[in-house]
């Protein structure tokens, strides 16, 4: 039986995390779950998760929601429990697969098969790769950099008692800027394969 894989990645934008994440899914073989989770969800509940995508990886406000008996009146904080959900009984169901963010190097921290990485970047090549993608101004990509990665962190922090990007919380945390995207996923896939064959010995 093959043993299994999910790589959890998080990343700050611009970093290429969401780039690597693909190679490494495709090295493997593997489903990666990112911008397209919503729709995977919706699939399996027959939902409209239209008016939710706007959520995805949103901070709750505490001063506008209220917890009652279980049940949050805050809809970033249901659909991120959906989201839970689901990435546990996928995990929970054996299934190999990547997932970007959506605090995944916490919530499926107690299976044997994950492997967590953090990829980060310096703030000139960030720039350098919003500018390119967008076709934006230096002023406008940094601007988008503080403010997705804001974001990413007041998510996060939110849910998780880890913070975002604190090193102790992932296996290995890797700077895209080093190697480039290509070079650094052959890093994280050599480092993939020595984990796996280790925890087979």
């Amino acid at each position: 039986m093959k043993k299994q894989l999910i790589i959890s990645v998080g990343r700050e934008y611009g970093s290429g995390g969401h780039e690597i994440a693909e190679k490494l899914a495709k090295h493997y073989g593997i489903q990666m779950l990112d911008h397209n989770l919503l729709d995977e969800i919706a699939a399996e509940r027959n939902l409209d998760m239209k008016n939710l995508e706007g959520l995805d990886e949103k901070y709750k406000n505490p001063f506008s929601s209220r917890t009652v008996r279980g049940y949050s009146s805050s809809p970033e904080e249901n659909l991120y429990l959906i989201q839970f959900d689901y990435l546990q009984k996928k995990a929970a169901a054996g299934e190999s697969f990547v997932i970007v963010g959506r605090c995944s190097e916490t919530i499926l921290k107690s299976y044997e098969g994950l492997v967590s990485v953090f990829v980060l970047a310096d703030m000139d090549k960030k720039i350098e790769r919003i500018m390119r993608l967008y076709h934006l101004t230096q002023n406008l990509a940094v601007k988008k950099i503080r403010e997705k990665d804001r974001k990413r962190k007041r998510y996060h922090d939110c849910f998780c008692k880890e913070k975002w990007g604190n090193a102790r919380n992932y296996d290995l945390c890797v700077n895209s800027s080093r190697l480039g995207v290509d070079d650094t996923a052959a890093v994280l896939i050599d480092y993939i394969d020595k984990r796996q064959q280790i925890e087979t010995k």
